[in-house]
């Protein structure tokens, strides 16, 4: 797993305490996880940081195929 990426995008929950989501990619497949037993509230900008996350892991996870 030398080339194990890994994206975090800071997000809130609903009291208002920082936390990070957490995408990467295992056999072929993208990985989401999210802050354990909360909901993750994301800003407009976030949001833009999750889709290119995503995005990124969608072409990571081709490559393994």
């Amino acid at each position: 797993m030398g080339n194990h990426k890994e994206w975090q995008i800071v997000c809130r929950d609903v009291a208002g305490r920082r936390r990070d989501l957490t995408v990467f990619v295992r056999q072929g497949r993208v990985v989401l996880v999210a802050p354990p037993g909360e909901t993750a509230v994301l800003a407009p900008l976030d949001v833009g940081r999750l889709r290119a996350a995503l995005r990124d892991a969608v072409l990571d996870a081709s490559k393994e195929d």
